[in-house]
């Protein structure tokens, strides 16, 4: 573990706890974006998608696995299958491509998606599908990008929620992350991608921090409007994937 550690200067540790805190706040207050909103943040302490995919990865299932273990009377089974059916092979599909990209392309896709999805929030602009044609290509582009970056999850979500009542989202949202990530993380070990466990042990209680400040403000989000909440996030994500281009470009 200090051999990880020690890859990091004092900064960004310090950087890495807050940004972990913010990612387990947004993930059990909202139930997504954890990694949509926390994984351009982590590219600015450290351009390598693969090395913080697999940590974000196992705070997903241990956490979405807390919460779900008093709650799966909550979850809409049969919106879990449907969705499933239609996202599975889009998501094998950029999985495979994950590790075809170069870690420079990567980084690329996931600031430019992180800037759509900034803009849609900003302007209020909320994504949503009014036909069942529209959902197929909403799931089916949500579960490739969730193969690639897994940030994937507002494309789904868009659709989700037009047959998912308010109080039951989050923990049918929980299933389906849990799914899609377990077979990223199969992934992870069949291409022998270091899941860097010691240092998502390392960074578990400061995501742990946000995870119960999540929980109270999850029951205030889901009896209140978020649209002010939501523009402040878009302009935060608009000026993270600005920042994170101009370092690529």
């Amino acid at each position: 573990m200090l051999d990880i550690i020690n890859q990091f200067s004092t900064l960004q540790l310090f950087s890495l706890s807050l940004i972990f805190i913010w990612t387990g706040f947004v993930r059990t207050g909202i139930g997504f974006g954890g990694a949509a909103l926390g994984l351009p943040l982590l590219l600015l302490v450290d351009a390598n998608p693969l090395f913080f995919l697999p940590i974000i990865g196992l705070h997903l299932l241990f956490f979405s696995s807390l919460t779900l273990s008093s709650r799966l009377h909550n979850v809409n089974w049969s919106v879990v299958i449907k969705v499933m059916g239609i996202i599975i092979i889009p998501k094998i599909v950029g999985i495979l491509g994950l590790f075809s990209f170069p870690n420079h392309v990567l980084t690329l896709i996931v600031f430019s998606i992180t800037l759509f999805y900034g803009a849609t929030w900003l302007f209020s602009y909320t994504l949503q599908s009014q036909s069942k044609g529209l959902d197929v290509i909403l799931l089916v582009l949500g579960g490739y990008i969730s193969g690639t970056s897994l940030i994937g999850a507002p494309l789904i979500v868009a659709v989700v929620m037009r047959y998912v009542d308010k109080s039951q989202l989050r923990e049918t949202l929980f299933i389906l992350w849990i799914i899609l990530v377990i077979f990223k993380m199969s992934a992870f070990v069949v291409y022998d991608v270091d899941l860097n466990w010691q240092l998502a042990l390392l960074l578990l209680p400061f995501a742990a921090i946000g995870h119960f400040i999540g929980l109270k403000v999850h029951h205030h989000l889901v009896h209140t409007d978020t649209s002010t909440f939501h523009r402040i996030l878009g302009a935060s994500l608009i000026i993270v994937s600005v920042i994170g281009l101009s370092t690529i470009i």
